[in-house]
């Protein structure tokens, strides 16, 4: 098998630069950066080379691409953040030493670029609002198509859309973005997913999704993208979304500045930070050359803290925990209050990389307390604008695996590659035969697909059997009769694209026979494509479905199985329900009545919906509340799990002296707060906008009017010189209003 090797870096960059340049390389101390014991931290990229790195992807050559979102808080006050001077770069190692010491401009005025993949031979990437396609020619971009362009519309650069990461499924998944794109023969394909995180996606080897937002660490799905959402009136609530540990604790190494670090409980006795605050940029380790007990943890970025989490999955048949490896330190953690690790990376060595942003300030000026500006400005950390970092991370055992050239090897080597330790090389075999349509490894993949000894390379051989077309009923039905259940739960998925009636017997014997495992995982997925089979043929199917649900009527995510499944015949199964009386009485029962008055009232899953908000969505009012609100509000003003509450038909909204809505938008609001009868007791407190210098009078009113307006039956105005008046209505406490304290607002 052919390899890459320095020496073959060094020799063809001898030949293509005719001699060999003199290379500076900034040396850089990582003696205040302290990693778990048997690990080795390297600097492999630094300025000049780059500034404000945010995101970065692999080419098959093992050469770095990287965004560089170069105008994000150049200052305090975020001055000249839509300047057009972001960049997309391509680092090499030119000397092999292992350290980039030259890179080369591939895209340039770019502005906030925050995301890219190389995908299909070519660069997917985002620039806000834009997802752009582009095709590589020599290092030089080539053809740009316009993939989407509504990827990332106006909205606060701390929530808009980001992550690019190519699943085993074949499709591009996003996190803060219910759409997921995919590329069959020159043609871009959207679909509609699960709404995910907020910065930072990663994926584990069966192709389960995790993510993260501010104030909770490690976040994930239960199951495969998209099996529960297959009936747009049902939003699943047991499987998506899930928080994997409660644990939110961090151990600094240093007393570090955060947003509201004068609030009870934020930071401790020594002012060292008690939970995370800004979490982003999980990553699942796929890389298989770190010791035993490390593959598939999961690790976490914490910038504000200057630290990188280490958690421990573990991995049930319908569920998934996690669990901080360590109590009291942290994985890596440093007294570099320049060290802002924003995103980790597989790479196809076996390491993990680290992008260091290196920026003085990471919070948006929109969300700044006025404690924390203080802050910034007695350290000077607003003036850390001009630096940039990537970092390596590897098992000092274990020497940097070989990179394979995949581009020079045959059908039959690429396949062998599907049984790779290192994830990064399994995908990369996978998307390579896909997208450069080599249908002379359909043998070789169908060989491995059947080879139940590696389990993991028969799920990737089904899924490019899939990608090219070469999937066959066949094929398929033998490979699930003989495989442990994971690579069964995959082919009940993949079997969906045979669901005729040709094929309904044969599949109604496969489905009772591995019904019959009594596998979680396997009548899970079962549960959630039986409705499809159903509506084909229901003599067949609708016996192993209600058998099905009534072995598993107690359990939250069966039940959103189940309705996910009989979306197309929905009403059917209700009238089938009712004679049914174990299940007639049951939450699926309840639940399946509350999809059917959804269906009804044309109420769908939101992720289904292309459509903004109609209301004024041409005002000022609308624009400021899109950038500045509905990041944690929602675009619809429904809330976001942990985040915030809703604002739809909220008494704060609809019916209280719009006086008190005023003051919260002013100076914010720290919980526990009730809203329409229910307690949110919020991990953090919602910033008040009255420090916001760029914000006057009328944009305050005029948010205030848009959200009455669009969120309650009562839109109401006030008037500028009343937002001048609660100006100066400070809370007590000088910090966030509480519930107790606006009860007592008289607005006479």
């Amino acid at each position: 098998m052919k390899y890459l090797k320095n020496t073959g870096f060094l020799i063809f960059f001898l030949i293509l630069f005719g001699c060999q340049p003199t290379f500076e390389e900034p040396e850089i101390s990582l003696s205040d950066y302290k990693i778990e014991e048997g690990f080795e931290l390297k600097m492999i990229a630094s300025e000049p080379l780059l500034v404000a790195p945010v995101a970065m992807d692999f080419d098959l050559q093992g050469r770095m691409w990287v965004a560089e979102m170069t105008s994000y808080m150049s200052d305090i006050d975020g001055v000249g953040e839509d300047e057009p001077n972001g960049t997309i770069k391509i680092l090499e190692d030119r000397d092999g030493d292992g350290v980039m010491d030259h890179s080369k401009i591939f895209l340039e005025g770019l502005v906030l670029p925050r995301a890219l993949a190389l995908v299909y031979g070519g660069l997917l990437y985002a620039e806000p609002p834009n997802l752009w396609f582009v095709e590589i020619d020599g290092d030089q971009p080539g053809k740009r198509t316009l993939v989407d362009a509504a990827y990332a519309v106006e909205g606060n650069p701390e929530h808009q859309p980001n992550g690019l990461l190519l699943n085993i499924d074949n499709w591009i998944y996003s996190a803060k973005a219910h759409t997921r794109y995919q590329r069959k023969d020159g043609k871009w394909y959207k679909e509609a997913t699960s709404f995910r995180g907020q910065w930072g996606i990663s994926k584990d080897n069966f192709g389960r999704l995790y993510y993260n937002d501010n104030s909770r660490q490690l976040l994930g799905d239960y199951v495969l993208p998209n099996r529960l959402i297959n009936n747009q009136h049902h939003i699943p609530k047991a499987a998506v979304n899930q928080m994997l540990t409660k644990d939110q604790r961090v151990y600094p190494l240093q007393a570090i500045d955060v947003n509201r670090g004068y609030a009870e409980g934020v930071l401790d006795k020594d002012s060292l930070l008690v939970n995370v605050t800004a979490a982003c940029g999980p990553l699942v380790y796929r890389g298989g050359m770190f010791p035993k007990g490390y593959d598939q943890n999961a690790f976490v970025c914490v910038p504000e803290a200057n630290l990188i989490k280490r958690n421990i999955l573990t991995f049930h048949q319908d569920h998934t925990t996690a669990k901080q490896a360590y109590e009291g330190k942290e994985f890596l953690a440093s007294l570099d209050e320049g060290f802002r690790p924003v995103n980790l990376y597989n790479g196809p060595d076996g390491k993990m990389y680290v992008i260091d942003m290196h920026r003085g300030v990471i919070g948006h000026h929109a969300y700044l307390s006025p404690y924390l500006k203080k802050k910034i400005l007695e350290k000077q950390m607003d003036t850390l604008i001009s630096k940039g970092r990537i970092l390596s991370i590897q098992n000092k055992e274990e020497r940097a695996a070989k990179i394979p050239l995949l581009e020079q090897l045959d059908a039959s080597e690429l396949v062998a590659l599907l049984k790779d330790s290192n994830g990064w090389i399994r995908d990369h075999a996978q998307h390579l035969m896909i997208y450069k349509k080599h249908t002379k490894a359909v043998p070789w993949l169908i060989k491995m697909a059947k080879n139940t000894e590696f389990p993991l390379a028969q799920m990737h051989a089904l899924h490019t059997l899939k990608g090219l077309d070469a999937l066959t009923y066949p094929v398929l039905k033998n490979v699930m009769l003989s495989s442990n259940s994971e690579v069964v739960s995959h082919g009940i998925v993949l079997m969906e694209d045979f669901a005729i009636e040709e094929y309904g017997e044969a599949t109604q014997k496969l489905f009772e026979d591995l019904a019959i495992k009594n596998e979680l995982d396997i009548d899970l997925y079962l549960l959630a494509t039986l409705g499809r089979w159903t509506k084909i043929s229901k003599e067949r199917f609708s016996p192993l479905l209600f058998k099905l649900a009534e072995k598993h009527k107690s359990k939250p995510i069966f039940t959103d199985a189940i309705l996910s499944g009989v979306g197309e015949i929905a009403i059917a199964f209700s009238e089938d329900l009712e004679t049914h009386n174990v299940l007639k009485e049951s939450d699926l029962a309840s639940a399946l009545v509350v999809s059917l008055e959804r269906r009804a009232e044309e109420k769908t899953n939101p992720i289904f919906s292309e459509e903004m908000l109609s209301e004024d969505n041409r005002t000022r009012g609308v624009k400021l509340f899109r950038q500045i609100c509905s990041s944690c509000h929602g675009s619809s003003g429904e809330g976001i799990e942990g985040l915030a509450p809703p604002l739809m038909n909220s008494e704060y909204v609809a019916s209280m002296p719009i006086e008190k809505l005023g003051l919260i938008i002013l100076h914010g609001l720290k919980g526990p707060v009730h809203v329409n009868g229910k307690l949110y007791e919020m991990n953090s407190a919602m910033p008040g906008l009255l420090s916001n210098t760029a914000l006057s009078d009328k944009d305050i009113a005029d948010v205030m009017a848009y959200v009455t307006n669009a969120f309650s039956d009562t839109p109401r105005g006030i008037e500028e010189e009343k937002i001048k008046e609660l100006r100066k209505l400070i809370p007590q406490s000088g910090s966030e209003y509480t519930e107790e304290e606006l009860k007592k607002y008289s607005s006479k």
